[in-house]
Order: structure tokens, then sequence, then C-alpha cells
């Protein structure tokens, strides 16, 4: 265990000494909790510290000096990074429960459905998708949003990951999952200029491959999207599912692989592949419960150890079932013991950094985000082990008692840049009734125009 130097000893604290939400030009100290910093240089601290100030974590470890920076007690619990969504669709949010009904299937019944989204539709949904997000720990979100209808649209997506407070990178895409259709250039390069250099939201690219690799003209139109992307510096996310060999190949061949590249899926890609990816220095992003659920395959974690640069992802909260990030590190570790036979192999300790620090490096954000590090934004997650499903725990690492027991409700505190979006298990500055009825509202007025 690591320390950074021990300073001068806390006052006495309480748990919340001001009513309000933080903003990030307070002060705030963490005291008291076991801190997972998931750095490797810091390692775990029981009984320690975290001192934010203007959203940025200034130092971590025991005695800091405070001053008169407000506490939050954490004894008792678990302090961990926020989760990182390395790769989510937000906008099917308000389509949960429809797949599988009879036999619809996620593809077509999606499409249905997003061809009728209006874009207060399209707000509804990613706003409730991120606002789950966080309430389960997950303060980073890599949301690939292929439903860009009109520039209104993309204009409500963005608006709407904003409101929620959640930090994301808005991979902008088309207008449907077809790739007969061209993405919006104009506006991605508007969204593009628009943004601050250390814009919470940050804009990217969701490019798809076509279908038909001799498809001349719609490879022409593809190469414009990704020599846009590159010429404004934007990260790219790119499907490779389905028929990922061909894909994958694809990517190889035409020499699309680079750093900001990220590969989803890729759940029956080669050895030789994989390699190829991480020559050039690109990323990976798995969503288990998604690709077990549309029938790609297992998605065994172990297969894909040659990709350095690897997240965790939900693909949808609906797809999904719910934004839970902790089924998400159950069923990854339940499928490479059971997919081996052995229990042993599964590492959770190494599971939860896929979820935190390996997703900010697939999205690009590990300088900002992921660990537990002096200079990072304050984004973190504090979890409570005062819970049935949670109680037993007779102490040690809790790395495995998070992947194997843990729920989205045992999450007690959620800060993202320093500023407090989930106290004492409830989310700050949320309605929450007129947020589900809004969305209960959207989501049926979705179905009715989409009904045969």
């Amino acid at each position: 265990m690591k320390l950074t130097v021990a300073v001068l000893s806390l006052a006495v604290s309480c748990f919340w000494c001001h009513a309000r939400a933080a903003t990030p030009a307070d002060a705030l100290l963490i005291h008291g909790g076991r801190i997972m910093t998931m750095d490797p240089a810091l390692g775990d601290i029981d009984n320690g510290e975290i001192l934010i100030r203007a959203g940025r974590i200034v130092a971590v470890g025991r005695n800091l000096a405070a001053g008169d920076a407000r506490r939050i007690d954490a004894r008792g619990q678990i302090v961990l990074p926020g989760f990182v969504d390395a790769h989510t669709h937000l906008y099917v949010t308000t389509m949960r429960g429809q797949f599988r009904n009879g036999a619809g299937q996620f593809f077509p019944v999606s499409s249905r459905l997003a061809a009728v989204m209006t874009p207060d539709d399209t707000y509804a949904a990613m706003h409730l998708g991120a606002v789950e997000l966080l309430y389960g720990g997950v303060t980073t979100t890599g949301d690939f949003f292929d439903n860009v209808l009109t520039p209104r649209h993309g204009e409500a997506g963005l608006r709407a990951l904003q409101d929620a407070g959640i930090r994301a990178v808005l991979y902008y895409g088309g207008p449907d999952k077809t790739t007969k259709q061209p993405i919006d250039l104009a506006q991605l390069r508007e969204l593009a200029g628009g943004q601050a250099n250390d814009a919470r939201v940050r804009i990217g690219l969701a490019w798809r491959l076509p279908r038909d690799r001799t498809d001349a003209a719609n490879w022409a139109m593809r190469q414009q999207e990704y020599d846009a992307a590159r010429s404004l510096g934007l990260p790219i996310q790119v499907h490779v599912s389905g028929e990922a060999g061909p894909m994958f190949d694809a990517l190889i061949e035409r020499k699309y692989l680079y750093p900001g590249l990220t590969v989803v899926h890729a759940t029956d890609a080669a050895p030789a592949q994989l390699q190829a990816l991480e020559r050039a220095g690109g990323s990976l992003a798995l969503t288990p419960v998604s690709e077990h659920r549309v029938g790609y395959g297992l998605t065994r974690i172990d297969q894909f150890a040659a990709v350095r640069r690897q997240g965790l992802g939900l693909d949808g909260n609906a797809l999904a079932g719910s934004a839970d990030m902790f089924a998400t590190l159950r069923l990854a570790a339940l499928t490479w013991s059971g997919a081996t036979r052995d229990e042993r192999l599964p590492d959770p300790r190494a599971l939860l950094d896929k979820a935190t620090r390996g997703g900010a490096e697939a999205l690009g954000l590990a300088a900002e985000t992921g660990t537990l590090t002096p200079g990072k934004r304050a984004d973190l997650q504090i979890v409570a082990l005062d819970a049935l499903n949670l109680a037993g725990f007779g102490g040690g690492d809790p790395a495995a008692l998070l992947v194997y027991s843990a729920r989205p409700d045992n999450v007690r505190t959620v800060l993202v840049d320093g500023r407090i979006v989930k106290r004492d298990g409830r989310l700050e500055g949320v309605d929450l009734p007129g947020l589900l009825d809004n969305s209960a509202r959207s989501a049926g007025e979705v179905a009715r125009r989409a009904a045969p």
C-alpha cells in the first residue's frame, strides 16, 4: 500500500456540513473510507482521505490539510473511481421491455422505434439514460449516437448529456444503422468546433462500416466521414460485430486502425486481428450483457488479452436491461470461469480496472478520469456496505465483493467534476417523478407512432 505524504490532522467532521450540493468551486474532503484509487502507484488506502478543490483531486492519503473543506464521512464504505461505460446507445433507453416480446428482435424493433423519435423523444431517452447511469455509479459514458435524424436531434442529444451532468464522449453518427445514409458532417464540424478543450461532454464520430465490402460508393462516403473526424482530431468508435472477421479485416487492409479508434464488440475476432489493433495503438470496448443477448457469442475476457487499452460498456440501458455496471462485471467473471471450468481465473481487481481506468483509456480520457489520482477530475462513487446483499463481509480486498455482490442501489454517493450528483442514495437536483412521467409519456408515444 502506498500513500501520499500525510499532513495535518483533521478537525472533527460531520456527515454533510451543508444541505446544498457541492459546486466545482467548493473544497470537499472525503474521509474514513477504504479508498480503491485504481492507480497502481497509489494502491488502496484504508481509512483514507481525498481532498477535492475546484472539481479536481488535489491530494489522496491520510491526515490531509483540508482547511474549511466540507466533509463527506465515508467510514465503513468503499470509495472508488466512477465507472466508465465505454460504449452505449442511450437513445434506446425508452425502448426498455420492447425486445423479445413474441418474435421481436432487438435490431428490427429498435430501428422501427428509432425512426419515429422526435428531438424531444431523443432528449427524454438520453437524459433518462444518463441519469440512470449516474445513479449506479457510472460517471463517464461513450455514447454511440447513431440516430441523428435531423440537426435538431443532434442538438437534443448533446443537450441531454450536458443537462444530466455526466462526463461523456458523444459519438455523433448517422440517421440509422443501415450505413446507406451519410452522417451530417456539417453539424459534426459545428459541434466539434464549438466545444471547449475542457468540455465535460466531448464530440467523437460514431462510424459504421459497409456490410458489402465491394460497395465502392458506400466506402467513399465512409472515407469522407473518417477523414473528417481525423482532421478535426475527434475519437472514433466503430462496430465490428455480426460478420466481425471481414469487417475487422477491412479496417486492417484499409489502414483505418490508429490510437484514436475504438473497436466495439469484436466477439469472434481472430488473434491476428487483435494483435493488429494493439500494434496500431487502438482500443477495444466489450459489452458482455448485450453481446450475449443478441447472440454474438460468449464474451470471454481472456480471449482479448492482446489489447491493452480495453474497457467495458453497457451498449444501451434498454438492451442491457438496466444501467448496471456491476451486473456487467459479474457476467464477465462468470462467463470466464464457466467457459474455462476454472473459478480461479477471473481476477475481480482486473475486471474493476477495465470498468474504471481501462474504460477511460479506451475513450481517450485517461488524463482526466478513471483513477483517483491527484490532478484528475473528481469523478467517483462511494459504495455503502450496510445492505443485506453486502452483509457478511469480513474485510480484506473488497474487489470480489463489488464484482459478485454489489448493485447500483448500494452506491451511496456519486461525484462528477467534484459536484455531488447522488447523495445518501438519492439523486441531487433531479425531479424524479417528473423525469419518470416524461419518459413514460415519450415511450408510449413512440410505441404508438411506430405500431404496424
